[in-house]
């Protein structure tokens, strides 16, 4: 699944999918933000996996796809939306060097305020905080979000 969060993420949120991406690069007011219908166009192939899976006889190999689809989505939600960005209040703290590395790397990707320059498309795995700063330093394609405050 990391292979295919990538590949969505870097050329088609980043791409065509671009308009409904675009709100999640920006402040967000309110509950939700546009990007959230990558939740239910994410769910899909889950539900129709599952459903193929478990009730129309296409077999084991469809019930688990549609099993891990729908896993690797919740994990995306507990990590992105609640640990990253906040978006249910707690608590915790990365320690980790590996959580530390990938919620930087997460916030790396959010200081561009456009489809272009942005780096660290993945999920579960993040190249180095430095790296990824001077790929942005790089990059003539990055806008860069204004410092907040």
């Amino acid at each position: 699944m990391e292979g295919v969060a990538y590949v969505a993420h870097r050329w088609v949120m980043h791409g065509l999918g671009w308009f409904l991406h675009e709100s999640h690069h920006r402040e967000r007011h309110g509950w939700f933000e546009l990007n959230d219908l990558y939740a239910l166009i994410f769910a899909v192939p889950s539900i129709v996996l599952l459903y193929g899976g478990v009730q129309a006889g296409w077999g084991d190999w469809a019930t688990w796809v549609g099993a891990g689809i729908a896993a690797y989505g919740a994990i995306y939600f507990g990590f992105h939306d609640v640990i990253v960005h906040r978006r249910i209040g707690h608590r915790y703290v990365p320690r980790s060097t590996y959580m530390k590395r990938i919620v930087q790397a997460h916030r790396l990707h959010h200081v561009t305020t456009s489809k272009h320059g942005s780096v660290s498309f993945g999920f579960l795995y993040a190249p180095p905080a430095e790296a990824l700063k001077a790929e942005l330093q790089d990059s003539a394609a990055a806008t860069i979000r204004a410092p907040r405050g």
